[in-house]
């Protein structure tokens, strides 16, 4: 079956696009808003509305295929690809990109997927964004040409078996990092709070102080609002870095004080995602594997995520062989083609690194349940609830699509 039309459609994004570096600076609040100028290259201010760009496919038998188009909250930091703006980018899409899509046969997503994933245009590849969207919409298209399920159209292409079980579950707080978390307890996410400890003076402390007294706060909350003694979810909390600049970035200090954070978790499971932020890649690895070797030699059970400086199937691989960490974010949007995130989590998963299929509060509900299908074809160890910063609008899209999608499995395996 073949795509008959493009259509591009810019939209609000379910977040905001935030200068990273600007905030690490010091940016102060206004409310909601920050205040202060912007630093990296492209925001027109520290806190901007999140934008995305919708893919439509209609397909030879009428059927609409959807993909959303969307990038991190705090893009171009890290390593990652500039703002994505829906004004300037659809012009480049219907110039570049339709022709390529309509006529298209829409059989293998595989090798759609692909196609667009290292597409040159002048000599560039496509924003990170593009790939992102328009692979999802390939997705789609291939499954309601074939009536399948989009997890089934994954599994098949890359010969998995079809589990029909439900993956762990991850969500986040952004700033509502006390309310959120009686949220969470209530609903029994899996793990939690994420936190967004961005910010030294605010939420970390200058001697680290602060995060400690927060990480037992979760601890005593836990058992205070849990409604069943056997709920014992995950602590992962983000830190953006901030642990080494407080620390000078030094592995063993780093480490050290990253070891003691599990006297307040009360016995909870403990992850640390983020801890240094070293510029660049070779440096973030080499300081990483610094700090888990002496969190290992020190016997601690606290695990290190990487996230900054791992942002593409390469740099997943290169930390992954390294093993500098317990566990990588594998971060959605700054993959390009979503089939690179499958490639991601089975490398992982046949490489002992813990899988954590990410993402940002930066996406929409379309992108958010395309990553509900390749979690449970290709099973990471958690799954981030989103997009925004709510919790339970995130936690409706992801939890309802996942166990819909398991109840489809189900029905189709009995009737068989």
């Amino acid at each position: 079956m073949k795509i008959v039309r493009a259509l591009f459609v810019a939209g609000y994004s379910s977040f905001y696009f935030d200068d990273q570096q600007a905030i690490k600076n010091g940016a102060g609040h206004d409310g909601f808003n920050y205040t202060g100028a912007p630093v990296t290259s492209g925001f027109r201010a520290v806190r901007q509305a999140g934008e995305c760009v919708s893919v439509l496919l209609q397909l030879e038998n009428g059927a609409m295929a959807v993909g959303d188009c969307a990038a991190v909250q705090y893009s171009g930091a890290g390593g990652r690809d500039p703002l994505f703006l829906g004004e300037q980018f659809v012009p480049f899409l219907e110039k570049h990109i339709k022709p390529l899509l309509e006529g298209r046969d829409v059989a293998s997503f595989l090798e759609n997927a692909r196609f667009f994933d290292n597409l040159q245009v002048e000599g560039k590849r496509l924003h990170t964004a593009i790939r992102y969207g328009l692979t999802q919409a390939l997705l789609d298209a291939t499954a309601l040409s074939t009536n399948r399920l989009k997890a089934e159209v994954i599994c098949d292409e890359y010969k998995l078996p079809v589990i029909a079980e439900p993956i762990p579950l991850f969500g986040q707080s952004g700033d509502d990092r006390y309310n959120a978390v009686d949220k969470m307890i209530i609903k029994g996410v899996d793990v939690l709070p994420h936190g967004l400890i961005n910010n030294v003076e605010e939420k970390l402390g200058f001697k680290g102080e602060k995060l400690q007294a927060y990480v037992k706060w979760l601890a005593d909350r836990v058992k205070q609002l849990s409604p069943d003694a056997s709920y014992r979810p995950a602590l992962h909390i983000d830190v953006y870095g901030t642990i080494g600049l407080i620390f000078d970035n030094d592995p063993i200090r780093v480490a050290q004080y990253i070891a003691g954070l599990v006297d307040f978790a009360g016995g909870l499971e403990l992850y640390i995602e983020g801890p240094v932020d070293m510029g660049g890649k070779e440096a973030q690895i080499e300081c990483m594997g610094k700090i888990t070797a002496e969190l290992t030699r020190m016997g601690s059970p606290v695990k290190l995520v990487a996230d900054e400086w791992c942002n593409t199937y390469e740099d997943i691989v290169d930390f992954t062989d390294a093993k500098c960490c317990h566990m990588v974010q594998i971060k959605t949007p700054d993959l390009g083609g979503i089939h690179n995130i499958v490639d991601s989590v089975l490398y992982c998963n046949q490489h002992g690194m813990e899988a954590y299929q990410g993402g940002t509060c930066n996406e929409t509900d379309v992108s958010a349940r395309t990553c509900v299908h390749l979690a449970v074809a290709a099973r990471p160890m958690r799954m981030l609830v989103k997009p925004g910063m709510g919790f339970d609008e995130g936690l409706n899209i992801v939890y309802n699509e996942m166990h819909r999608t398991i109840a489809q499995l189900k029905a189709k395996r009995s009737a068989k």
